[in-house]
């Protein structure tokens, strides 16, 4: 289960952004999970819950936005949906399009305190 090594990963990050910044506690973390990054959600809120303890985090909320697949066209030149990693322009039917979203795992932004 890599997502807690994520979950870790994010936590650490997390504490040390914020005690940069003076701060002594998290309040909340807001993720952004692209669809197509193979992270579960439910995993990632799983391994959370076992891995703030004992930290500036281990009171904050989290909260995990879905970020949908998205890609470039090359042949139709447009953003089209991606619902697979290097799936096919649902429009053309080719596979030209270079993926713009979806597969990000990135800490969107915190409250502290």
């Amino acid at each position: 289960m890599h997502e807690m090594s994520l979950m870790e990963s994010m936590i650490d990050i997390a504490c040390k952004t914020a005690r940069q910044h003076g701060a002594t506690r998290v309040r909340s973390i807001r993720l952004d999970v692209g669809v197509l990054s193979h992270a579960d959600p439910d995993a990632l809120l799983f391994c959370y819950e076992a891995v703030r303890h004992g930290t500036i985090a281990q009171d904050a909320t989290l909260e995990i936005n879905r970020v949908p697949g998205e890609g470039w066209c090359l042949d139709c030149e447009r953003t089209v949906a991606l619902a697979e990693r290097f799936g096919a322009c649902p429009d053309c039917g080719r596979h030209r399009v270079q993926m713009t979203a979806g597969d990000e795992l990135k800490i969107r932004d915190m409250e502290v305190i």
